[in-house]
């Protein structure tokens, strides 16, 4: 299950699991371009259930999942990568329309705890499941003009804290991942004045496959740079470079 899977990193993961053989469950806000991308996985011959709805909308997190649980049966891998940056450029903090600092904290931090606790249940009920949480280094440090956006990932990091002690010993893991800077239409919306070169995000999936697989069950509770994580392109098995280990936060 890809949360914001139309486009940039979401698009990405959903190539690259199908390419794997998996079934998805496809959500972003946006339908036209969920349609796309769920047209161009057909030549990958996997089952795919693309639908439409704000994950951020108790009722549209319920319909989702309650569909995706009665057409796969089960979900084994959430990866909670939808989410806005807000005004561009972002004003400062001091400027920031109180509106669209809410509507960002409604969308990426409700977003990931309502599809999370959804998704959970099932996982827990199993003892086995995978929860993603696509982060940044804005959710690290504090950078002047990443206004709500910033603000929400460390929300998300802290989140991803809480349900990994939770969670802990029951056989459901919960990571968090930093793509870094890629070339997507957030990104534009971040940095639109941007001069240096970014990553495609089909060069950051490595780390998501790794954490997908039993190969990485006993990985819970870290915080993993998608740039620092090495896999072996064609091959299912995915390893990791020895600094990939952040912390346990």
């Amino acid at each position: 299950m890809i949360t914001g899977a139309s486009r940039g990193l979401g698009r990405a993961l959903a190539h690259a699991f199908a390419e794997q053989g998996a079934s998805l469950a496809l959500t972003a806000r946006t339908e036209a371009n969920l349609k796309q991308v769920e047209k161009e996985l057909q030549a990958y011959l996997v089952k795919v259930l693309a639908m439409a709805g704000d994950m951020s909308s108790p009722r549209d997190v319920e319909r989702f999942v309650a569909t995706a649980e009665g057409e796969f049966g089960q979900i084994d891998v959430l990866i909670n990568n939808a989410g806005i940056f807000g005004p561009s450029p972002s004003p400062y903090l001091l400027d920031f329309p109180e509106e669209d600092f809410m509507e960002v904290l409604r969308v990426n931090v409700m977003n990931p705890f309502l599809v999370t606790r959804r998704v959970l249940a099932g996982m827990l009920a199993r003892g086995k499941g995978s929860v993603i949480n696509v982060t940044s280094e804005a959710g690290r440090i504090g950078y002047a003009g990443w206004g709500a956006y910033g603000i929400s990932k460390f929300a998300l990091e802290g989140m991803t804290q809480t349900w990994t002690d939770e969670v802990e010993g029951s056989g459901v893991r919960v990571n968090a991942v930093d793509p870094e800077e890629m070339d997507t239409e957030m990104h534009a919306l971040a940095v639109p004045d941007c001069d240096y070169e970014l990553a495609d995000p089909r060069d950051r999936v490595g780390v998501f496959l790794y954490l997908a697989q039993d190969e990485s069950s006993h990985v819970n509770g870290q915080r993993l740079h998608a740039p620092t994580f090495a896999g072996k392109e064609g091959d299912q098995r995915w390893r990791l470079r020895s600094n990939l280990f952040c912390h346990r936060f």
